[in-house]
């Protein structure tokens, strides 16, 4: 009998919240990507429109997608971490719930992922029309490796990253705060335990409307230099505790 080779097994970790302008774009552009024996791992933090019954006709219709609904934790980091605890794949990709995945994205990522164990890749950056607002989100923010660095100005957006299981599993728990976003503490874990990399071409549509959780330096508010401030310590202080924990403790 021929032995049939299966890859490395793929989960997309998605948290939702009012997301049925576009989450059907989404969700399509995901799945003509992926293999039957992966999986989207979707956590939905008790929407409030369509988003579920949008999620549910997915499911009925498609065995890879795995819902966890009804969530109440009103933070999208802790609906995050939900999502990447249900995941069961080797390679993990996490996605919003608005953009759209460009052609060869999942079969470019997964090679770098053979070396490396964390994947940054670039993004186009539209209006909720798809209209190019930049053609490289890498430019706009300076996007680079580095501890300071991302302490300073995070590269690490989670539309744009992909990870091997052993990064996740060193970054759960996230810190309990929401002075780091799950992918900027899952970034900087990769960082101090890995290999990192950043592909300089864009695999995403990075969409940006009035309801996007992120929009700080896309034009959306700007926190004041005491808040820029704390979250710095917050930072650090995180960072010793984990790099305690994982290198110096017995």
């Amino acid at each position: 009998m021929d032995v049939i080779f299966m890859g490395p097994k793929i989960s997309v970790c998605m948290a939702t919240y009012n997301g049925e302008k576009y989450i059907t774009e989404q969700l399509n552009s995901i799945l003509t990507q992926l293999s039957e024996n992966d999986e989207i791992i979707v956590s939905d933090d008790s929407s409030t429109d369509g988003t579920v019954k949008i999620l549910q006709e997915f499911a009925a219709n498609d065995p890879r997608i795995k819902l966890f609904l009804y969530q109440t934790f009103r933070d999208p980091i802790q609906n995050f971490q939900n999502a990447l605890t249900k995941a069961s794949g080797d390679f993990i990709y996490l996605s919003d719930q608005d953009d759209i995945w460009l052609e060869k994205k999942v079969e470019t990522v997964n090679q770098f992922l053979q070396t490396f164990d964390l994947v940054l890749h670039d993004s186009i950056v539209t209006d909720e029309n798809l209209n190019v607002t930049e053609p490289s989100f890498f430019k706009v923010f300076g996007s680079k490796k580095g501890i300071l660095k991302n302490v300073i100005k995070s590269s690490y957006y989670g539309s744009c990253m992909a990870f091997r299981r052993k990064v996740l599993d060193n970054a759960l728990p996230f810190p309990k705060t929401k002075e780091i976003g799950q992918d900027l503490w899952l970034g900087l874990v990769a960082e101090l335990t890995g290999k990192v990399t950043l592909i300089e071409k864009p695999f995403i549509y990075y969409r940006r409307h009035q309801n996007t959780f992120t929009l700080r330096g896309l034009g959306g508010t700007k926190r004041n230099i005491f808040q820029i401030i704390k979250g710095r310590l917050v930072m650090f202080l995180e960072l010793t505790k984990f790099c305690w924990k994982k290198f110096f403790s017995t």
